[in-house]
Order: C-alpha cells, then structure tokens, then sequence
C-alpha cells in the first residue's frame, strides 16, 4: 500500500494510505510518520468522531486504533497489503472534541505472516484507549 505525504495543514509532512476510503475519508483522516520515538499516528477530534454523550465514539477510537496497528508495523510490512486478524482493546477515558489524538505502540513480534503490535491512544496525552492487535500479511485480492 502506498502512503502519500501530506502537503499543508495541521499534519503536514505526515502520511495516510488516501486508498483506505473508510479510514481516510469516512473515520479519518488519520496520519503517521516516524520520529525520534519511533511511529506514531494522531488525528485532530472532529464533531464528527463524537457520540450523543459529546465524547468520542468507541467505533471512532477502535477504528484509529486498527490504523494505528498498521502505523505501528509499517516498516516491517516491506509494501505489502495486510488484514487485522486479531484485534483487543480497553476504553480508559473520553475523549472530547478538539484534542490531539496520538497513538503509540510497539511491534511485540514480527512472523513471515504474522505482526503482533500492542499500543495506547491519548488525547492530549491523556490515556483514553489500550489496544493491542495481530496482523497478517496476504495478497491483495483484485
């Protein structure tokens, strides 16, 4: 999959997969790149991403977090396409519109077909999901 660096605004010089129309365009758009920790992903809350209690929707953070398992093995991934095959969290706090979202985490172990990552999501650095994940490499179905 490729990612395309971000020009202008809030993430510029970030990355997203623009081929992930859910992720990017109905949930996101969420970013990532590599920095002197090592990967992260965030987004900014929108009103969109809230539920009726006006913090964000559990769906909105388990689908950041699921990018973010991606995010996280990105370089592992050597290009190619791979399924979330496993996929566990805990919710630890709300999140409320206008923070910085920010996911960080860690690849536990890399397999020829199988990335185990573990990581948690702030919002403005407070802890509000704990999320870990197993990825598997496949073909892209055409």
């Amino acid at each position: 999959m490729t990612a395309h660096t971000v020009e202008s605004g809030e993430f510029a010089g970030w990355q997203t997969w623009p081929d992930e129309p859910f992720e990017h365009d109905a949930a996101g758009p969420f970013y990532f790149k590599f920095d002197n920790q090592g990967p992260v992903a965030a987004f900014r809350a929108e009103r969109k991403h809230m539920n009726a209690g006006g913090v964000m929707h559990g769906g909105c953070l388990m689908s950041f977090a699921d990018f973010s398992l991606f995010a996280i093995a990105h370089d592992g991934m050597e290009g190619e396409y791979g399924v979330t095959v496993a996929f566990t969290s805990e919710f630890l706090d709300g999140a409320l519109e206008g923070e910085y979202m920010e996911a960080r985490g860690d690849v536990l172990r890399r397999g020829r077909s199988l990335t185990f990552v573990r990581g948690i999501i702030t919002a403005n650095g407070r802890p509000v999901l704990n999320f870990s994940g197993t990825i598997k490499k496949r073909k892209k179905k055409t």
